[in-house]
């Protein structure tokens, strides 16, 4: 599994309904976290090894209603 993060910039009033629609429609979004600063989400995604995930982005997040703009980070270790 590839673990991405993906911060998500809304359209004013539009970060509720956003992360509403992410966590009910998009499989592949594990948890979403509304935050302050420059970015209204994070959202914390588990894509399959090998899938690309700049079409993931392009297609399945960055076309629902009330995104403004993302910005993605790839992780590549999680420590516990």
């Amino acid at each position: 599994m590839q673990t991405i993060f993906i911060m998500i910039k809304c359209d004013l009033g539009k970060a509720y309904s956003v992360a509403d629609e992410l966590v009910q429609d998009v499989e592949q979004v594990s948890e979403v976290h509304s935050t302050s600063g420059q970015y209204d989400l994070l959202v914390k995604c588990y894509l399959e090894d090998g899938a690309d995930i700049g079409h993931f982005v392009n297609e399945k997040i960055q076309t629902l209603t009330g995104i403004k703009d993302t910005f993605t980070l790839i992780a590549f270790k999680a420590f516990s």
